[in-house]
């Protein structure tokens, strides 16, 4: 009996040890259940982040359909010759515009019929300040090509224009200011007449038909307006003009700009572009004779004209840090004359893209 009592009490405890340790395991093995669940759960996690990062990150930036572009017929157009050419080979999307004057290119800028535009220098600040910042500068695309031409040999300096009726186109843009700015830092801009045309043409027939006429031009129409008379001549050069005033600046004549909402919208296709200007402004300045056949083939001047006018053109394409220094110094120096010449106001340091 004893020993039958002592069997059923040995069988009791180890069904109990085997009920505990069956729980134990069973305990364990949905706790290791659970911790694969979460470590499955949180790779799968990490694999869609990253599966997602890399569909972000592979996705091409967004391009516009057409780039509207216009440019001035003068040294801006002339810098963009090469531009104009290689998007009639490669079909870049651009779509080129030439204007004789500033005025045909600001409201379409304004409506956003125009999205890149070469303009006067002071222009750009102009615009800065009626669209509320919703213009900025791309590059500095010409130093001063401004020059005092004379039907004859009266004229050798700032003075010897008292008394004289100056024809010149750009009234409201970078000629008229800087030409204000040199008569009256010299004391004789009351002394002086100035009739504005509405074209630099305009002012060239007017020197070939008055053989007492003053006009103000920029290259290539300086070389037109020689090519016409062999006794008309550059009798001063307004850069140094300017420099002879001991400024902190230099004389600047036009710049590239862009609608903001453009360049914020399309940044790659802005930054392609600069380089392809850059790209063309390189070659007009080192391969001056096929650069003039082209300034010639989209009617700028003829190629003849081109080819002697180049080389005193001064086109550059200068961005970043050298742009805003060269241009804020610039404007600085035409808003201390007359506020207005620049919008009423210096423009922000958001003015000048890139920097």
């Amino acid at each position: 009996m004893k020993k039958r009592i002592g069997s059923i009490l040995m069988a009791v405890m180890c069904a109990f040890t085997f009920s505990a340790c069956s729980d134990a395991g069973s305990s364990s093995s949905s706790s290791d259940s659970g911790e694969n669940s979460s470590s499955s759960a949180l790779q799968s996690s990490s694999e869609e982040s990253s599966s997602s990062a890399e569909e972000n990150s592979s996705t091409p930036a967004k391009s516009p359909d057409k780039v509207n572009i216009s440019a001035l017929n003068g040294p801006t157009g002339m810098g963009m010759v090469k531009l104009m050419d290689d998007d009639e080979k490669n079909d870049y999307g651009y779509e080129f515009t030439l204007a004789g004057a500033a005025d045909e290119i600001t409201p379409k800028l304004i409506k956003g019929e125009i999205d890149i535009a070469c303009v006067p220098a002071n222009l750009g600040a102009v615009l800065y300040s009626k669209t509320n910042g919703g213009v900025q500068t791309l590059a500095v695309n010409t130093l001063g090509v401004l020059y005092i031409v004379e039907n004859g040999n009266s004229i050798n300096s700032i003075d010897d224009l008292k008394g004289k009726t100056i024809y010149s186109a750009g009234k409201g843009a970078t000629p008229e200011y800087a030409l204000n700015f040199i008569l009256s830092s010299n004391n004789i801009l009351d002394d002086v007449t100035i009739e504005w045309k509405s074209e630099h043409a305009e002012c060239v027939a007017a020197l070939a038909a008055d053989e007492n006429a003053v006009a103000m031009l920029p290259q290539p129409f300086v070389t037109t307006a020689l090519s016409k008379n062999e006794n008309m001549r550059v009798a001063i050069d307004l850069n140094d003009a300017w420099d002879d005033l001991n400024l902190q600046s230099s004389l600047l004549t036009g710049v590239v700009v862009v609608r903001k909402a453009f360049a914020e919208e399309y940044p790659e296709a802005v930054n392609e572009f600069l380089t392809r200007y850059q790209a063309s402004v390189d070659y007009v300045n080192s391969n001056i004779a096929d650069a003039a056949q082209l300034v010639g083939k989209y009617e700028i001047v003829t190629a003849q004209v081109a080819e002697k006018a180049i080389p005193d053109c001064h086109i550059v394409c200068i961005t970043g840090a050298d742009m805003k220094t060269k241009l804020s110094g610039y404007l600085q120096t035409l808003y201390d004359q007359k506020p207005e010449a620049v919008g009423g106001a210096m423009p922000g340091d958001d003015f000048y893209y890139g920097v």
